[in-house]
């Protein structure tokens, strides 16, 4: 069989504070290859940017440390690389469209010189060649007039547009890897929907391999392959988009799934959040770590900490009964689980 693209072994990155250790990231496995896309889905917290930004070495380190596991790419370790070698890779090979443009791109220089900037680094362009490549990154993801915009600074541009300026930027030197930490957030449904419809098509014209990090179950229905669950910075189910939707196995991801809106909800409807807060990742619960929310759980839930296991085919979860005979997705009322 073919090396992956990209394999992520059981990596652990833990913060270490005056409060105690932060187990941010405890234990995630997964692999991607080429033209493929991944949703990593999870409520604030459950570890999904900070795996990605260990994986690009943006974590300052202290307070950062990773104590466990690897990620290769391309059969190369990226979190043992030095600095010389990672940055030949970042912003090139694997790139990233992070949460909030208008954080990320600098206030002080023009767009074009923004997105012209990974060419002249990586690709030894003039500024001259990257201007002209950056005007036509930004026609091709939908900026009109961008001979004129390419010399507009970031608060010139509304937020779709500076969102799609990120686009533009991140796949300036056609990488490998795109990974979009919840790249439509703070972006209307409409702006949202052109968004994820520009990048599987960018997705289909280079083949590069896409990891979509978002808290939404419905941004990743219609586009990823598969889909990796976290919670408390560990992963807690991972299949094939079909087997997560149609045969989930674990309560966190049933009640992410009974939070989402239905389409013919009335006035009267009610949405049935997951109950109480996500745990502190200084003090994990012992056992299963989402036993004091979870609906089902029983005394071993809070005694012992269940395996992530393959339960059927690719189909894996970490909970005690998956995959036992009656052990389903039933109704969740907001007041529990119904008879």
């Amino acid at each position: 069989m073919a090396d992956h693209l990209l394999e992520v072994n059981d990596l652990r990155m833990h913060f270490y504070t005056r409060d105690g250790i932060v187990k941010a990231v405890d234990g995630v496995s997964y692999t991607l290859d080429k033209g493929e896309t991944l949703g990593v889905v999870g409520e604030s917290g459950s570890g999904k940017s900070v795996h990605a930004l260990t994986m690009m070495q943006l974590i300052p380190m202290p307070p950062g440390k990773v104590v466990g596991g690897d990620v290769l790419f391309k059969g190369r370790s990226l979190v043992k690389m030095k600095d010389e070698e990672i940055r030949k890779i970042r912003g090139n090979e694997i790139t990233m469209i992070f949460q909030d443009p208008m954080t990320s791109l600098n206030p002080v220089y023009r767009i074009g010189r923004q997105i012209g900037e990974p060419l002249v680094i990586h690709k030894g362009m003039s500024r001259a060649d990257a201007e002209k490549r950056a005007i036509e990154l930004l026609r091709l993801v939908g900026i009109p007039n961008p001979e004129d915009r390419v010399r507009d600074y970031p608060h010139q541009f509304s937020g779709g547009m500076r969102q799609r300026a990120m686009i533009a930027m991140a796949l300036a030197c056609d990488p490998d890897i795109l990974i979009a930490d919840e790249p439509t957030t703070a972006l209307d449904v409409t702006i949202q929907a052109q968004i994820i419809e520009l990048m599987l098509e960018i997705q289909k014209r280079t083949g590069n391999a896409i990891i979509m990090i978002t808290h939404d179950l419905g941004v990743v229905a219609d586009i990823a392959d598969r889909i990796l669950v976290m919670y408390a910075g560990r992963p807690v189910e991972f299949g094939t988009t079909d087997e997560v939707f149609y045969r989930p196995l674990h309560p966190y991801t049933w009640g992410l799934m009974d939070s989402i809106p239905a389409h013919d909800m009335t006035e009267k409807s009610e949405l049935c959040p997951i109950k109480g807060q996500p745990p502190s990742l200084i003090d994990v619960p012992a056992g299963c770590a989402f036993s004091p929310r979870c609906p089902y759980a029983k005394e071993r839930c809070f005694k012992e900490e269940p395996p992530f296991r393959t339960i059927d085919g690719t189909h894996a979860a970490s909970c005690h009964f998956a995959g036992d005979v009656g052990f389903t997705h039933a109704e969740v009322t907001c007041a529990g689980v119904s008879a």
